[in-house]
């Protein structure tokens, strides 16, 4: 029996995960489109890229189809298994590209906003994506984990193996490193001590 759409989006992503295993194809589009912003979110943070990041996004994704049959609800979330794999595959993909040179990144535009704001906003991501490629790749992914993505240290913990500890040590240093990165630009990028 497959359910309505609107009927799934109270549940969670696991028993989501073992619908679709038993054949609701319903499951699987509330749950990609549940899961997709967050994914290509992170593998964009992690990259820089968008077409990379589309490419993780698609590969995670399967991943995540090909694994449901097994999927053991209960045992983990979904999301912490997905940012994983993300991890991996940006973690693979860095290791082959090195040197991507930030300016040559398209960056998404906000057409929302006016132009000035769409220019202060452009140059805070480069920014930022910046001094996020010149941390070491664990910092990063701690970093992006935790204050982007908004994890707490324990889910952190979790998909990175390591413990909490390791991951405060991780997104301390890498936070010390941004500020002392970004500091001597907070007039440029439209910052004031106001």
């Amino acid at each position: 029996m497959l359910m309505p759409l609107d009927a799934q989006v109270d549940i969670p992503d696991d028993a989501l995960l073992v619908l679709y295993a038993n054949g609701d194809q319903s499951a699987a589009r509330i749950l990609t489109l549940r899961l997709t912003p967050k994914v290509f979110g992170h593998a964009f943070r992690m990259l820089g890229d968008r077409a990379e990041a589309e490419d993780v996004t698609q590969d995670a994704l399967i991943r995540l189809w090909k694994i449901a049959p097994e999927w053991r609800q209960g045992e983990a979330k979904v999301t912490t298994w997905l940012y994983r794999v993300v991890a991996n595959l940006c973690t693979d993909r860095l290791r082959k590209v090195r040197g991507v040179d930030i300016d040559s990144i398209p960056e998404p535009e906000d057409d929302s906003t006016g132009p000035a704001e769409t220019l202060q906003d452009k140059a805070r991501v480069d920014a930022l994506q910046a001094a996020l490629n010149e941390l070491p790749e664990r910092q990063r992914q701690a970093v992006v984990l935790r204050h982007i993505e908004g994890l707490s240290n324990p889910e952190i913990s979790e998909i990175m193996d390591i413990g909490v500890e390791a991951v405060e040590s991780l997104t301390a240093r890498g936070k010390r490193a941004l500020t002392k990165a970004l500091a001597g630009r907070r007039a440029e990028l439209g910052y004031s001590d106001d």
